[in-house]
């Protein structure tokens, strides 16, 4: 009888440090369940997005408002980046989208900057104004081997 306790108890244990990890795993992942109708996609087209990833942020005045959903080449040979961005946060449709770095060597993410226009983006939207991504290596080498 005490060697069936015993075996519960240990099984509850593991039960629960499993439950646990899962959890753990959801949130540090930032996976969830039930944020596809929190959200609305817009999409843009940059000339060179080099470094940005999918699941990178996309932000507005420092505030982060949704994320990059994916990331694919368009029949024009332009990289298209869709979009995941919050429902509370509304793009005007004249908006300028950036791609920009976090501090000098750091992560790659998309800026949006809000125009002055009255109409806002809806789901499936594409954002015309770009800026594509400065190649610190490129510049680099134009400045050193002299090929200005």
């Amino acid at each position: 009888m005490k060697k069936m306790n015993l075996e519960l108890t240990v099984g509850f244990f593991l039960l629960a440090g499993f439950a646990a990890f899962v959890y753990i795993s959801v949130q540090f992942g930032e996976f969830s369940f039930f944020s596809q109708g929190n959200n609305y996609s817009i999409t843009a087209d940059f000339d060179e997005i080099s470094g940005l990833k999918k699941g990178a942020n996309v932000a507005m005045a420092g505030v982060n408002i949704g994320k990059v959903a994916q990331i694919s080449l368009n029949k024009d040979d332009q990289a298209e980046i869709v979009m995941e961005i919050s429902r509370d946060v509304k793009v005007t449709d004249d908006a300028i989208a950036s791609i920009k770095t976090q501090g000098i060597i750091g992560d790659k993410y998309v800026k949006i900057s809000q125009g002055g226009s009255d109409d806002y983006l809806k789901q499936g939207d594409f954002i015309t104004e770009t800026e594509s991504a400065v190649d610190l290596e490129e510049l680099i080498s134009k400045y050193v081997f002299g090929n200005v």
